[in-house]
């Protein structure tokens, strides 16, 4: 097992390039199964749970071609499989994406309840919901769902919650339904636009993404296209952090700055200076950060993949600083880990108080997500000695080349072979 090495680190400066956007990737990757053409896609990041997803695809009957760096060109057009593989399933969550693409193209789907991160319940009943709707039946079994159909027909579906995850798999099942199907109280997160805008180039006909309405118009069959993924803007939210908490002066590229707007607005009220310049943003950190609160909600409200990064921002904020989980259960498991290094951090439900700053000293510590080994690695920028962050596969499944983009800013950051702690 590996493990990343962090030590006290100077005040970041450069520039970094942010890769294309995981959760934007694994939609769009599923939903090439829809397609009975050529799909060529840029900026695919190369991350684990990109190839599992790949993997995935394969195992359907799909051909995957790696033709460069992000680069990918992938055939559907013999999909000949409806059964998705356990063992694949069981390493990543997002792998129930192919769930509508399948239903839509085979008439049928079976899967394994998905797998991921551990920060509490993701129920897919919504999904279950929207897919009943369209006319499927569902089967479950212990640890194992089947949903069938002769024809998905257009329906109207509420979601009582925007689940991400729900409304992206219900845009794929009703692409090739008859009929218009109507998403209301859909999840309008940048990622959906982007998997409307490929759905589309492939042939969709689909409206309204990015709003809480998304019509749907079914179409009979879908062809290929080329399209590149957008940047990630929780990795582009990361580096800014990394920026602001080491007094730094970082040039973040490859950013839609409109999809990180409440990043961008609580590092000002911190008193860290950000320059938007086109596609690219400029963080220029300060000696004692102000006070700040954050309140995770579903976009456009502040994101909850990053309330973890902020968190460690606040241990070097002064004062009382207070993080509000709305989002997810469950989602305060790196605290313990922060509180190993000296943060002095008071749980009640779903707050958080954090009082800083504080002086902090490196520690045996683990990433029990993939947000959270992130926040780790920037405490880690300002803690006195080194820190040692184990279970790095979490973070190896949201981040490309993770080492290697600190390690150019001036980081002072490894991988090595990790003694079981």
């Amino acid at each position: 097992m590996e493990k990343i090495v962090v030590e006290k680190s100077p005040a970041l400066k450069g520039r970094v390039r942010i890769s294309g956007a995981k959760n934007a990737a694994l939609p769009i990757l599923a939903a090439c199964l829809l397609g009975t053409e050529d799909i060529y896609l840029e900026e695919v990041p190369e991350l684990q749970d990109v190839h599992i997803m790949c993997q995935v695809l394969e195992a359907l009957g799909s051909e995957v071609e790696v033709l460069g760096k992000g680069k990918l060109k992938i055939n559907s057009a013999g999909l000949s499989e409806y059964k998705t593989p356990f063992e694949l399933m069981n390493k990543m969550r997002a792998s129930f994406l192919v769930m509508g693409p399948l239903l839509a193209r085979m008439g049928k789907t079976e899967n394994s309840l998905p797998g991921g991160c551990s920060i509490g319940a993701r129920p897919i009943d919504y999904h279950l919901k929207g897919f009943r709707a369209l006319g499927a039946e569902i089967h479950e079994d212990i640890g194992n769902i089947t949903a069938s159909c002769d024809e998905l027909v257009g329906e109207k579906i509420y979601l009582d919650f925007p689940s991400v995850g729900a409304t992206e798999n219900i845009m794929m099942a009703a692409v090739l339904a008859k009929g218009e199907t109507i998403i209301d109280n859909a999840a309008k997160e940048p990622e959906i636009v982007d998997l409307s805008n490929f759905l589309r180039k492939l042939g969709a006909k689909v409206t309204g993404a990015g709003t809480s309405t998304i019509r749907i118009v079914g179409v009979d069959r879908l062809g290929g296209a080329r399209h590149a993924i957008i940047p990630d803007r929780i990795e582009a939210g990361t580096f800014m952090v990394a920026a602001a908490i080491t007094g730094g002066d970082v040039l973040v590229e490859n950013v839609i700055t409109n999809h990180i707007k409440p990043v961008i607005a609580k590092l000002k009220e911190s008193g860290a200076e950000v320059i938007e310049e086109g596609e690219n943003v400029r963080v220029i950190g300060r000696p004692l950060p102000e006070a700040i609160d954050i309140k995770t909600l579903p976009y456009p409200g502040f994101p909850t993949d990053m309330q973890a990064q902020f968190m460690a921002y606040m241990t070097q904020c002064k004062g009382s600083n207070v993080a509000i989980e709305t989002v997810f259960e469950n989602r305060f498991m790196h605290v313990e880990e922060f509180e190993k290094m000296g943060a002095d951090i008071k749980i009640d439900g779903r707050s958080a108080v954090v009082i800083g700053p504080k002086r902090l000293h490196g520690a045996h510590v683990r990433a029990s997500d993939l947000r959270a080994g992130a926040a780790l690695i920037l405490v880690g920028l300002v803690a006195e000695g080194k820190t040692h962050i184990h279970d790095i596969y979490h973070i190896d499944r949201g981040y490309e080349d993770i080492e290697e983009k600190f390690r150019n800013l001036g980081a002072v950051i490894s991988r090595v072979e990790s003694e079981e702690i």
